[in-house]
């Protein structure tokens, strides 16, 4: 019996010190807070959030913690929200989208930025010879499609129109750098283009009614503004019968017909995983080159072109409108 206590004692001792060893282990990982501003609620956007976020879960599982706030679209909620995240001095900052992007590079000089759902960072944070990498304490991921692949969309499905409208608002830095690049690429294959901007949502209906009125095609940058009022476009322009070619795939697949986009969540997976070898190998941010996408799609929304009557040759993908 006494064999039986001594071996019941010792047993309990050892799970006792495995149990400690554990534990102690389990402290000794470090835990990482990330903070996320994200500029507003949208299907790219939230999609890019979502890839971010299991990036590092699947690297770090519970020794992650995300403290996530959106601007619900406002420019001065992005500066209180980074301003939130800096006091709170987190390891990191994934700024999604430009005006988040901004903000947080005004706010801090020292904790890690990544950028994802940005189009241009030369022109986001108004770089002089931007060479592709930004340097200090930002880098990230950028959602530029090539701009010549999507004019060649629009000479693709509408070869024999003449006139281009040019839909975006005119406070996004990365929409102008866009349009200005696509106009170039549309006039070079013939098309006459005409710039419609609004400043913000409550013009949106009626600049883009005018757009409707006078374009043939309505061709929408990646455009925070427009793919969040994208059903208000869709509501105007589908039947005024006037067809929109957009930037990205989630405005698409509400007002649009055609895309040729980035897969969001790839997107923000990317940069989730650019994020981990900053957090767990200590990688230096000042010397991370802005990632791009590789694989682009050329993509239609089936219901908006059947309303249309319009046929898509059979390399386009469609949109999963689910």
């Amino acid at each position: 019996m006494k064999k039986k206590k001594v071996f019941l004692l010792f047993a309990s001792i050892i799970l006792a010190g495995n149990l400690g060893a554990a534990v102690v282990q389990a402290q000794d990982k470090p835990t990482y807070t990330v903070g996320i501003c994200q500029f507003m609620q949208h299907q790219a956007l939230d999609a890019s959030t979502k890839g971010f976020k299991d990036a590092l879960t699947e690297k770090f599982g519970e020794q992650v913690v995300f403290e996530e706030q959106n601007a619900q679209g406002d420019y001065a909620t992005c500066t209180t929200v980074v301003n939130d995240l800096v006091a709170k001095d987190v390891d990191l900052i994934l700024a999604n989208a430009t005006a988040a992007l901004q903000a947080a590079a005004t706010a801090t000089s020292e904790i890690p930025i990544l950028g994802t759902s940005v189009t241009e960072y030369g022109a986001a944070l108004q770089l002089k010879d931007f060479d592709g990498t930004v340097g200090g304490n930002i880098s990230g991921t950028s959602d530029l499609a090539p701009l010549d692949e999507q004019a060649a969309v629009v000479k693709e499905l509408f070869p024999d129109a003449e006139k281009v409208g040019l839909l975006y608002c005119s406070g996004e830095p990365n929409s102008q750098y866009q349009i200005e690049v696509v106009q170039k690429e549309l006039e070079a294959l013939g098309y006459t283009c005409e710039p419609y901007t609004f400043a913000d949502s409550n013009d949106i209906s009626s600049v883009t009614m005018k757009a409707a009125s006078q374009s043939d095609v309505i061709y929408i940058p990646t455009d925070n503004t427009a793919a969040s009022n994208a059903e208000l476009i869709a509501n105007i322009c589908i039947p005024d019968k006037v067809p929109v070619v957009a930037g990205d795939e989630h405005t698409c697949q509400l007002c649009g017909v055609a895309s040729f986009s980035v897969d969001y969540y790839d997107l923000g997976y990317t940069t989730g995983e650019m994020a981990a070898r900053i957090l767990a190998d200590g990688e230096d941010i000042s010397s991370m080159p802005i990632e791009y996408a590789s694989d682009f799609t050329r993509r239609y929304q089936a219901e908006n072109c059947e309303k249309l009557g319009i046929s898509v040759p059979e390399s386009y993908v469609a949109l999963d409108t689910e």
